[in-house]
């Protein structure tokens, strides 16, 4: 329930604070005196668009500050924690704020939010008929949204909208598939015949640069074979050589050290020479004998090594990203070869998810149809208490058996009324008459609005074109709708403001530089003379008042 309005700046309105309470609560006033610029303050505080125009003149900022009680909404109260914008609190304080630049900011328990938010959140809270309502049921996806409204359909067209887009992928990709299906071919025909040459030469990582090592050594063999013999020899097996000849030295040097010990290190190095010097002679040996002259092995390492670099200019890259390209290859090949990109597979998936869509489809259809039936039976007799009797309203269901998937589901809806007795049903889009529009869609509205459970109604009015007794059964409709809610009602007509539980006169002040809104909240007296200002005018008599006292005695 909407507990409190502050407003400031925002179009003729200075500043205004308002009280709402429980129950119906008529707003009234001369045309032109800003009613309508309290919904429209409303409506942008809940998330309508904004623009600097709206802007009071010489102000810098418009700011909209709207209380609502969510004692009795708790999908509200559970939307603010899933979104952690509650303040363990029994009100929401939402916020709104339009700057002179155009731009706007939006608050949720004094957290930022964005509009598309906090227009969430005013979904479940509160629910506006404007008075152009009737505009909007000419078209057709109105009329489909309130019949959706009215079933409490949201779960099954989100659960419709999901097989529709499961549908509509596989849909496209079949397509696809089917239009590319010889280049999809040729693609892992290729693909197939690479990976298969490459896996065939099974490059191991870095081989190339060991092959290179291999092949300059058994290119080299002779000579290597021949210098280390030569060089075993004169190092150690030859006479003299290197190593005889240090032995020599050392032998000559060593009685020397006991006639000066300064010789001792040198000979010391000496002896560790000698050491080293014989362990490279029989490593020289060991290579010389483990070396062996092999001519196959030599045309092996140089075939491989060609094959090697030919497979990489085929592939016009480095040898050595060879292997990583063979990965890249063999798993493109595995997703083009998947059931993603098989026809047959991706045809049976389709087949499949199309009859889930149908399912669900049918299923919403057949819930659409239950509602249709009692949503026109309402609007019906609502139809007679208008004034309209002998008029009839049916909607129409009609499930479109071809291929014609949409996300909504198939149904082709369609609001048909006869206006007067023994005429045909006709689409209401065919309606001629203005003021039969206009009570027909007052009757959708107010059956529609029985069926929400919205804590919060508002009409801003919807009773235009209607008088005399007519406007009596709105009020009655509107007050009773009212039992269990907030209803704020934007009115011309007495007979429906005579029903208000409240009632608040909005007038205009003018003064010399500047123009504001005002409004207050009427007592019985004030209420007397703004209902009897509404039936005679200007001049009010005795009579008029009596008439006015009289309504209000109704109440």
């Amino acid at each position: 329930m909407l507990t409190h309005i502050h407003i400031r700046d925002f179009a003729i309105i200075d500043e205004l604070n308002l009280e709402l309470h429980q129950g119906m609560t008529a707003l009234t006033g001369e045309t032109g005196a800003g009613k309508s610029i309290l919904l429209d303050a409303i409506g942008l505080v809940l998330g309508d668009k904004a623009d600097s125009g709206s802007i009071r003149h010489g102000a810098k900022k418009a700011e909209i500050t709207l209380t609502v009680d969510i004692t009795y909404t708790p999908h509200a109260r559970k939307w603010l924690e899933e979104k952690e914008l509650d303040n363990e609190e029994d009100e929401c304080i939402l916020r709104r704020v339009i700057s002179a630049n155009g731009k706007s900011r939006a608050f949720i328990n004094g957290s930022p939010s964005t509009l598309t938010l906090i227009r969430e959140l005013g979904e479940q809270m509160v629910d506006i008929h404007g008075q152009h309502e009737h505009q909007s049921l000419m078209k057709r996806d109105s009329q489909r949204h309130m019949l959706d409204d009215f079933s409490d359909n949201e779960t099954l067209l989100k659960t419709t909208r999901k097989h529709w887009e499961k549908w509509k992928e596989l849909h496209g990709r079949l397509q696809t598939l089917s239009s590319e299906n010889q280049q999809h071919q040729e693609r892992i025909d290729l693909l197939r015949f690479q990976t298969q040459e490459l896996e065939n030469l099974a490059l191991e990582k870095d081989e190339l640069v060991s092959l290179d090592e291999e092949l300059n050594r058994l290119a080299n063999a002779d000579q290597l074979k021949t210098l280390t013999e030569q060089s075993y020899d004169k190092l150690y097996d030859d006479e003299p050589s290197a190593y005889s000849l240090l032995s020599h030295q050392i032998q000559e040097l060593t009685p020397l050290v006991n006639v000066d010990s300064n010789l001792a290190a040198p000979l010391e190095l000496l002896n560790s020479v000698q050491i080293q010097l014989q362990e490279s002679a029989y490593l020289l040996r060991d290579y010389s004998r483990e070396l062996e002259l092999d001519p196959q092995r030599l045309q092996w390492v140089e075939t491989r090594i060609a094959d090697i670099r030919t497979m990489a200019r085929k592939h016009r890259m480095e040898p050595e990203l060879l292997t990583d390209h063979l990965a890249q290859m063999q798993a493109e090949l595995s997703k083009l070869d998947s059931d993603d990109y098989d026809i047959e597979a991706v045809q049976q998936q389709l087949d499949e998810a199309t009859e889930q869509y149908r399912k669900q489809a049918q299923k919403l259809s057949a819930k659409r149809s239950k509602a249709a039936g009692k949503l026109s039976s309402g609007v019906s007799k609502a139809m007679q208490e208008l004034g309209m009797q002998g008029g009839v309203f049916s909607i129409q269901v009609t499930p479109d058996s071809g291929t014609t998937f949409l996300p909504q589901g198939t149904d082709h809806i369609e609001f048909m009324v006869s206006a007067n007795p023994g005429q045909p049903l006709k689409p209401l889009t065919k309606v001629a008459s203005g003021g039969e529009l206009s009570r027909i869609s007052l009757a959708i509205q107010i059956i529609a609005a029985q069926k929400l459970t919205l804590p919060a109604l508002i009409f801003d009015e919807v009773d235009t074109g209607i008088g005399g007794g007519i406007a009596e059964v709105v009020g009655t409709q509107l007050r009773a709708l009212s039992h269990n809610r907030q209803v704020l009602c934007v009115t011309h007509l007495p007979q429906v403001a005579s029903q208000a539980h409240q009632h608040y006169l909005i007038s205009k002040n003018k003064e010399k530089a500047s123009t504001s809104t005002h409004i207050q909240q009427l007592s019985h007296p004030d209420r007397v003379k703004e209902i009897a200002r509404m039936i005679g005018g200007i001049e009010i008599t005795e009579a008029t008042n009596a008439l006015a006292e009289e309504m209000l005695r109704k109440e």
